[in-house]
């Protein structure tokens, strides 16, 4: 909370409020962390209301007291130190999580997470491979949580400083060092290395990735390593001892990435079961054909059930026992354990087999999506050559600061958001707009960390952060949306929370109830329909796994965000993405929106101007605009550079007469001499002033034609021969407005408005230019929200496009908010709920359909997944069904919906 500036304190009679701007922990999206600060101000004498305010870009908690009671310092204070109290006891995570490689276990990982004292709130997303956590650390500190989630069976792989014993005031360390290690062959051995190091004196935090063969270390202060050299010789013993070699480079984040089926197949320790199981069923196979005793055959499968099923049974007791909850791995451990004692070793082994594979080719099915958000990570060089005078130096990208000049090479990634300081080139804007043409970038253009320089050597110099830069904020905006549920997905969590349960009470009721019946009725021998009926509810318990339904909705939530990031469209969040594809009605700004925002000559007319003649082609129009450009280009005004920009293109720049005694007047335009001419370039009032009698002419009624038609005219005057005629500005429609306004009716947007706070002849003019249905005009920024609370109470639900800034009340209100321009704008990337990067409304229509498209898929996924669960729940009750069959139906239904979802990245 920034608490060191006041903004505003008015006495209300015998009150006093004070509003001061908000920064909650973790940002100001936390409701119960916003409700807390509330309660814990309002416990204070003297303090009457406390309450945030938000005006859709910034948030203030407005205090109010009475100052009989109590002064303004004391209430800062109680604001700082309260705010600095919540900071410090509730932490909000998102950890990434590995092994993560089935939708159930997301929900199993999720309740054995929130069971524990101290956690407030926890959201496991299956898709992303994340844990979104909200802790009390006066409860519970943040390693206990790292066990909980070790002891479910998985891992969290990047450096555990995101979750830190804070409430015993430690602070985590920001410096790391990054190895790489050659030699590991299995994940195993990279978790007994891992805690090797980290009882290593020195060490207060290590990480080792097997997939990318690498090792991060934290170093602890005041540690036994007092240097970094020290803790890199204890760090390289330790690896040499256990048979690995340390090699000290630095190592990109998608390095090793890249790896042949062959290495990423045997990477896990886990597949390789899987495999030793497929072969102990060939070799039963091959056995009972050579006519082996039944006994050897039968221990065969056993041993096929035991290996394949042994990290599975291991997951499935941990979720049992940490998180009291049977999930898949529980149950199918459960059936194939069954199948042993009625004799059905075959299937039970087969079934495990197909489990234990389904996992696998379901983790690497997942891991190409993930990826998909991963390769933005790629993006930026983590090295980048800074200049000190005329010496290079390379550096890490984290080590560049402000104002440092870096020097780009042809064919390099830019490392750096910055500014061109020396050098010209074709820029690939791709990666952050979603651009396929490349931008000519000159000194003072602004360039983005991550885009790809052309064939100039370029000198820029840097401008924000490693940690700022566009594509880091796009990096995080993507993790965030990633972590979010969308309404679908909601359901169908609930739906599962009630749906699982029943189904193992109705197995276990298959179980029971047909054999005692028959028993009484005197249908059969209770033991022989026990074992009959008791098979049938193993099926029925691998049948109940509903990871298919679970995973119907994120696999194609996070395939749409890829797919739309790196169209250079960015999606917050999957709320955001479902409720653009209901959409009826959209509003635009005009200005910066439909409009390029910037003034431009659109007309010039001489007073003797030929019909049907275009004024380039006219000398005497293009001495009248020579004449006012001359005069204009010692202005600033934005109407002024529009004149001479368009002298410019006319390629006059050079023939342009010098202009002396140039004044300003205020309200009417502009004088000065011109080759001894008293030149004059002002309002159409300010020269009839002078010369009434031009009211009734073509001229004047072409300057109101003009103005009509939303064009700002400005007359030239010459005092030796009088108007010479007038040149009309305006801000002109982007290219292709009206086309996207017709691919948005025929998307199903039945209603488009514009809200402008420009006057209504512009208005309706640039209205009908782009063919928008609606015009709501002098308007300013309270009752742009007002204008779309109208349409809200009229269509439901509203989208509101905007340039991020002047906009920002509309679009917080708008049910989905979507920016323009939001490459390097950081008001647009953290007010918006989508942000077109590019600056390019033909995204528009792109991002609608991505929405219908998502929002069809996920119908698909739920309708299948739930038809082949009906379908084989029928099978099982029926005894039609075996346990092969019913771990394909579930192993199957989830593959196929991933692969489904996945369609969305080719979007």
């Amino acid at each position: 909370m920034d608490r060191h500036r006041k903004l505003e304190s008015t006495a209300l009679g015998e009150k006093t409020r004070i509003e001061l701007p908000l920064l909650l922990p973790q940002g100001n999206e936390c409701k119960p962390c916003l409700v807390r600060l509330q309660e814990r101000i309002q416990a204070y004498r003297g303090i009457q209301a406390a309450h945030v305010d938000h005006d859709g870009l910034t948030s203030r908690l407005c205090i109010h007291y009475d100052p009989n009671l109590t002064n303004l310092d004391y209430v800062r204070a109680i604001a700082t130190e309260e705010g600095a109290y919540l900071e410090w006891r509730y932490r909000h995570e998102v950890l990434p999580i590995e092994g993560l490689d089935c939708a159930d276990c997301a929900r199993t990982l999720e309740s054995g997470v929130g069971r524990l004292e101290g956690v407030l709130w926890v959201s496991a997303n299956f898709a992303a491979g994340t844990l979104a956590v909200e802790y009390d650390t006066e409860r519970i500190a943040g390693p206990a949580i790292l066990s909980r989630v070790r002891a479910l069976g998985y891992d969290v792989p990047a450096p555990a400083s995101s979750v830190v014993p804070a409430a015993t005031g430690e602070i985590a360390p920001t410096s790391e060092m990054v190895f790489q290690v050659d030699g590991m062959d299995c994940a195993d051995c990279a978790l007994h290395l891992e805690e090797a190091l980290r009882r290593t004196p020195g060490v207060a935090q290590v990480s080792v990735d097997f997939s990318l063969a690498r090792l991060r270390v934290v170093p602890q202060d005041g540690g036994a390593a007092s240097t970094p050299a020290e803790l890199h010789t204890a760090v390289q013993q330790v690896t040499e001892d256990m048979g690995y070699v340390l090699r000290t480079r630095e190592v990109g984040l998608g390095e090793g990435q890249e790896q042949g089926w062959r290495e990423r197949f045997w990477r896990r320790r886990r597949d390789l079961t899987t495999v030793i199981s497929g072969l102990l069923i060939g070799v039963a196979l091959i056995l009972n054909l050579l006519g082996a005793p039944a006994a050897v055959v039968a221990g065969s499968f056993i041993a096929a059930i035991v290996v394949g099923g042994f990290y599975i049974a291991r997951s499935g007791w941990a979720a049992l026992r940490t998180a009291h909850s049977l999930d898949m791995n529980a149950l199918m451990t459960t059936a194939a354990t069954g199948s042993i004692f009625v004799g059905e070793w075959a299937e039970g082994a087969v079934a495990m087999f197909l489990f234990s594979l389904g996992n696998t080719l379901e983790g690497y099915t997942m891991e190409r999506a993930r990826n998909a958000i991963r390769s933005l990570m790629d993006l930026s060089p983590r090295r980048a050559t800074v200049l000190h005078g005329d010496q290079e130096q390379e550096v890490a990208v984290e080590d560049l600061q402000i104002g440092n000049r870096i020097l780009v090479r042809p064919g390099e990634r830019i490392p750096m958001d910055g500014t061109v300081l020396t050098g010209e080139s074709a820029m690939n804007q791709a990666p952050i707009t979603g651009e396929s043409v490349p931008v000519e970038k000159a000194p003072g253009d602004e360039v983005f960390a991550g885009t790809v320089n052309g064939q100039g050597v370029l000198i820029i110099h840097v401008t924000r952060l490693a940690a700022d830069t566009t594509i880091a904020r796009i990096i995080k905006m993507v993790e965030e949306a990633q972590a979010q549920k969308a309404p679908s997905q909601q359901f169908v969590d609930r739906f599962a929370r009630v749906y699982t349960p029943a189904v193992i009470a109705i197995a276990a009721g298959i179980a029971v109830v047909p054999p005692l019946i028959g028993a009484l009725t005197g249908a059969g021998a209770f033991g022989a329909l026990l074992g009959e009926w008791f098979y049938r509810a193993l099926v029925l318990l691998v049948i109940a796994c509903p990871c298919a339904l679970v995973i119907s909705t994120p696999v194609s939530i996070v395939s749409a965000i890829a797919s739309a990031a790196r169209s250079g469209v960015m999606i917050k969040g999957g709320v955001y993405l479902e409720s653009l594809g209901s959409l009826k009605v959209i509003a635009f700004d005009k200005t910066g929106t439909l409009t390029l925002g910037q003034p431009q000559v659109v007309d010039v007319r001489c007073l003797d101007h030929q019909p049907g003649l275009a004024w380039t082609e006219c000398p005497d129009c293009r001495g009248t605009l020579a004449r006012a450009a001359a005069i204009e280009r010692q202005s600033e005004h934005p109407l002024a550079r529009a004149v001479v920009e368009a002298a410019r293109a006319q390629e006059m720049a050079s023939e342009l007469p010098v202009a002396e005694g140039v004044e300003a007047m205020t309200g009417r335009g502009v004088r000065g001499r011109v080759n001894g001419h008293s030149v004059t370039v002002g309002t159409h009032n300010y020269i009839h002033e002078s010369e009434p009698e031009l009211a009734e002419g073509p001229l004047c009624r072409a300057v109101h034609a003009a103005q009509a038609a939303g064009q700002t005219a400005m007359v030239v005057r010459d005092d030796c021969c009088g108007v010479q005629g007038y040149i009309a500005v305006a801000d002109t429609l982007r290219p292709g407005v009206s086309t996207v306004m017709d691919a948005l009716r025929e998307l199903g947007i039945e209603h488009t408005v514009m809200l402008t706070g420009d006057n209504e002849a512009t208005a309706h003019a640039i209205a009908a230019s782009a063919g928008v249905n609606d015009v709501q005009a002098d308007l300013l920024p309270d009752q742009k929200v007002a204008a779309i609370e109208e349409l809200l109470d009229e269509y439901t639900a509203v989208a509101m496009v905007g340039d991020g800034v002047n906009d920002a009340p509309a679009l917080a209100r708008a049910t989905v908010g979507i920016a323009m321009g939001a490459a390097g704008s950081d008001t647009a990337l953290e007010t918006a709920d989508l942000a077109l990067m590019a600056d390019d409304l033909s995204k528009l229509p792109f991002a609608l359909k991505l929405s219908r498209r998502t929002r069809a898929i996920i119908r698909q996924n739920v309708a299948l997944s739930l038809a082949i669960k009906a379908l084989f729940l029928a099978l099982a009750v029926g005894g039609a069904a075996t346990l092969w069959m019913a771990v394909f139906a579930d192993v199957g239904a989830s593959l196929i919906v991933i692969l489904n979802g996945m369609r969305l990245l080719r979007q």
